[in-house]
């Protein structure tokens, strides 16, 4: 699968390479039962030739993976598929085209390749309109306003939203609630960090990223005052039970109710270097591993960027990272947690669905949002030996629109004030403020949550932020 990819770097093809591989030894124990070996990795191959030559690299995997299982589903319906995509009614149409664009830093959005997939294939990145072709066309619209035409008696309103929020645009219901009011969404997903900083955000009526300092870098840049946060999740780890009995046994895991991960703890046993191995009386995982937490990358993804957020101020004494001194004080110990893990993922979903299908051979522990476990609950994903804990101190990722027109402040006025599009949210995992609707649906799920949010900190100011992550990239060299 290496394949020299025109405008595309080294390290990025790199990178693409050995996610493909994870990706492809994922399915095919996944797919075991039913698919032989030759089966999936010849699916996988010619799914991921129609990627050929194109420059937006970032969701090929993702997008592979959907092609292949959609694909063997549809041979043999025998085919178990773990993650069923949610469709629109008008989705069972395939004649109609649906639009939905790609992003990439490298091409920030400037210039935009012809992509088609089949039906079930978009999934995690799929908009919610009719039909499932992805579209980007061959001509620079760096500079093109979003045009609002009707299609039908709906208004076309275009937005960029951070991938963990693809699912609830694609639910067919919250599609039916957006048409009743006059609007048909389309959706793009995007790191937090690159809707911030690289997406060219003239060609949308809204930006909707993950945390709320992108989201005021973005009303700084677009000079906008109004913005929303319809909902809101806790950057929670989630792990395995022979696993949290080790971690309780070495005082990171505090058992109760609710399972907390105490932070300090663990920065103390990635210090000095302890690996799974040197756990008194470890059994169950004797591995030569350093006891980390997987996230993805934080280069680009908002949830990494969360997790460094919460290991600064526990490294900073307690104490929000403000100012040079401290941020060269906090940078070596933030180093250490992304730099020996090796490969990440730019998306959410990327270490989640290793964390789902793998078991925990390769992902002990994972920071994700609490939304992706509670909605993975509802879907049937969660089995008995799956934990998950709240890191002590843990940050709310306050999910923020940003209306850049007039019909992306329609966009956010309704995911705010709709009482059926807030209920949806929850059933999504996500807190709308509404603390008795998403704790009922996470007792109906048998997920222990926190009813309220106690030792909970502000993120670092966005300048510190960026300091933060960029040191931390600059390790990496």
């Amino acid at each position: 699968m290496s394949r020299v990819i025109p405008g595309v770097a080294a390290d990025a093809v790199e990178r693409e390479k050995q996610a493909m591989r994870r990706m492809t030894e994922s399915l095919v124990e996944d797919l075991s039962d039913n698919v032989p070996v030759e089966q999936v990795t010849s699916a996988v191959g010619a799914a991921h030739t129609r990627f050929e030559g194109k420059p937006i690299r970032e969701f090929v995997p993702i997008l592979v993976e959907r092609i292949v299982r959609t694909e063997l589903a549809d041979s043999d319906p025998t085919v178990r598929v773990p993650a069923p995509v949610a469709r629109t009614a008008a989705a069972e149409q395939p004649a109609e085209p649906v639009v939905v664009e790609e992003t990439s830093a490298a091409s920030s959005m400037s210039r935009r390749k012809l992509v088609s997939l089949s039906v079930g294939a978009v999934g995690a990145v799929a908009v919610v309109t009719a039909g499932m072709t992805v579209f980007t066309s061959g001509t620079d619209s760096s500079t093109a306003a979003p045009v609002h035409e009707p299609v039908g008696a709906l208004t076309l309103v275009r937005g960029v939203v951070g991938s963990e929020k693809m699912s609830f645009f694609a639910d067919e219901r919250v599609v039916k609630v957006l048409a009743d009011n006059g609007i048909r969404v389309e959706a793009q997903p995007a790191g937090s960090r690159q809707i911030a900083t690289d997406v060219n955000l003239d060609n949308f009526d809204f930006a909707f990223p993950s945390s709320r300092p992108a989201a005021e870098r973005i009303q700084r840049l677009r000079n906008v005052t109004a913005k929303y946060t319809p909902f809101s999740s806790p950057i929670a780890i989630a792990t395995y039970r022979p696993i949290a009995d080790l971690l309780t046994a070495a005082g990171v895991i505090k058992p109760g109710p609710v399972a907390t991960f105490d932070m300090q703890r663990y920065l103390e046993l990635t210090a000095q270097g302890v690996q799974w191995d040197d756990l008194p009386g470890n059994t169950t995982y004797p591995v030569a591993k350093n006891i980390l937490v997987s996230t993805t990358d934080p280069r680009s993804s908002n949830s990494a960027a969360m997790y460094l957020s919460i290991a600064s101020y526990v490294a900073n004494d307690h104490t929000i990272v403000r100012g040079g001194t401290a941020e060269q004080h906090v940078l070596p110990t933030l180093s250490k947690l992304f730099l020996a893990q090796g490969y990440t993922d730019n998306s959410s979903e990327g270490p989640f669905t290793q964390y789902l299908t793998n078991g925990m051979g390769p992902t002990p522990m994972v920071c994700i949002y609490e939304a992706q476990f509670v909605e993975a609950a509802g879907q049937g994903r969660i089995t008995q030996d799956m934990v998950l804990t709240y890191p002590t101190p843990t940050v709310l990722s306050s999910h923020t629109l940003v209306p850049l027109t007039d019909t992306g402040d329609r966009i956010g006025k309704l995911l705010t004030e709709n009482a059926e599009l807030r209920r949806l949210a929850a059933e999504h995992g996500f807190r709308t403020g509404d603390n008795a609707q998403f704790t009922a649906v996470a007792a109906e799920r048998a997920v222990p949550v926190p009813a309220e949010l106690i030792d909970v900190v502000d993120v670092p100011a966005y300048e510190t932020l960026e300091n933060l992550l960029d040191g931390v990239a600059k390790s990496y060299n």
